[in-house]
């Protein structure tokens, strides 16, 4: 494997693909520390400082928040935002292509329509930032209109309505740039380039994490008091391997259909013949989880700010504890959410009947399974199967960082990489990653990064 990564360097087109994605990475990670105008570091270091020691009054949820901007938020940084906006405008027009007729159509016309896609994805970014950086300036001016406390002193300096529209500007304009940038590494560097920006950035939080907990187990408790020692971090380490090794066996997991091809003759060569057809386990990736956490983060807000009004009543306090994101209320919608979306998702991309219909049309069958209905009945029963057993995985690996919070007291940044969103999206992008520099080096009649077997990308190439 060590190899493999020297040739990656001997390749001339691959070095220079390398270096453009390096310099990118580094413009990003830049922009993710410079503070945006406007804003009292010093203030904003010290309310974050005790929003993260609190962890009940939201530190769980900025944690969150701030591990996908790579430690930008905590810093309110131009690239507090990060890529998520895109990420989400991507999701929403996803979502709408079955369903507006138009949309679809375009998607049938190949690259052109996708080209046309894509500049509505951009426009709708554009939108996303808009109100998002609005909201992130309200809420600077005035923590506790979204359920947090109240800063020791004002985060920000001059005119609030200065401050709210260069806020906004800054905050858009950066992402933009960061979409353009994401782009650039897909079409002149390795791929991938909006899922590596975000890997980057939760990768820089790492480190940190790592730091965390050598010193949890020096001192011997956590943050929160608990006690903590080198036993607990050694087998804390060893549950990190065997999650991680269960989240590649999650995004590489498949089901095998097999497929008959007639044989016939197209010029001196032979086709058809047997092959077949990958239903993934984990055919929504980690799209589930990032739809169940957008949802649950309204109601947590909402309750927690009915609970920190004066003359709040019992019930909004039950709920805002019970929907804190270590509570029972939290983790059951959580988990009912994932299930719920592991099969929307599936039902809204996988099309069955499409795909036998053009399984008839270059004349392959499923051994046993009669053409047309059958086959798309047979494949929708094989792909809930399939989808019932990956989504309660999925379930799991998301809810095991939150049960470490909760249960053992691990600070929820530490936490976070022992699953969920955070750990799949580091091995589904390294995997794709890797995939990719191994084709490089195939093509070019070098080793791959295994010895024997090739690389799965997420998907399924």
């Amino acid at each position: 494997m060590l190899q493999a990564f020297v040739n990656t360097l001997k390749v001339k087109d691959l070095r220079n693909r390398l270096m453009f994605t390096a310099l990118i990475i580094v413009l990003v990670r830049f922009a993710s520390s410079i503070p945006c105008p406007g804003v009292d570091p010093a203030a904003l270091e010290s309310f974050m400082a005790e929003l993260s020691a609190s962890n009940k009054d939201g530190g769980g949820l900025m944690a969150f928040i701030d591990l996908f901007s790579g430690g930008a938020l905590t810093h309110f940084a131009l690239g507090a935002l990060g890529i998520m906006p895109y990420i989400t405008a991507s999701i929403i027009v996803q979502l709408l292509v079955p369903v507006i007729p138009s949309l679809e159509k375009l998607q049938r016309e190949g690259e052109t329509g996708r080209q046309k896609i894509s500049q509505y994805t951009r426009y709708l970014t554009l939108l996303v930032c808009v109100v998002q950086g609005m909201m992130v300036a309200f809420a600077m001016i005035n923590p506790t209109k979204i359920g947090l406390p109240a800063p020791g002193r004002p985060l920000f300096l001059g005119n609030e309505q200065i401050f709210v529209l260069m806020t906004i500007l800054v905050l858009t304009t950066t992402t933009m740039v960061f979409t353009w940038l994401g782009e650039q590494i897909t079409e002149r560097g390795i791929g991938n380039g909006v899922s590596l920006i975000i890997t980057i950035n939760i990768v820089s939080r790492l480190p940190q994490s790592v730091i965390e907990l050598v010193q949890m187990a020096w001192a011997g408790e956590t943050p929160s008091g608990t006690s903590f020692n080198a036993v607990q971090l050694l087998l804390l380490l060893v549950v990190f391997c065997v999650v991680t090794a269960a989240t590649i066996l999650l995004s590489q997991g498949y089901r095998r259909v097999p497929i008959q091809m007639i044989r016939k003759t197209v010029g001196k060569q032979m086709t058809g013949g047997s092959t077949y057809m990958p239903l993934k386990v984990n055919f929504a990736n980690v799209m589930p989880i990032i739809f169940a956490g957008a949802i649950l983060m309204l109601p947590e807000y909402l309750f927690r700010y009915m609970a920190n009004r004066p003359d709040a009543s019992s019930i909004w306090i039950g709920l805002a504890q019970t929907f804190q994101q270590d509570g029972a209320g939290y983790m059951i919608a959580y988990a009912i959410l994932i299930l719920a979306f592991s099969f929307f998702w599936v039902a809204n991309q996988f099309n069955p009947i499409q795909i036998a219909d053009n399984l008839k049309k270059e004349g392959a069958f499923i051994p046993g399974i009669s053409p047309g209905q059958p086959t798309a009945d047979y494949l929708d029963t094989a792909m809930t199967r399939v989808t019932a057993g990956g989504a309660v995985f999925l379930m799991v690996l998301a809810l095991f960082p939150m049960f470490l919070y909760s249960s053992f007291n691990i600070p929820f940044m530490v936490a976070q990489f022992f699953g969920g969103t955070s750990l799949l999206i580091m091995v589904g992008v390294v995997l794709d990653t890797v995939s990719q520099l191994e084709s490089h080096l195939t093509m070019r009649h070098y080793e791959g990064f295994l010895k024997s077997g090739r690389l799965r990308s997420r998907s399924g190439n």
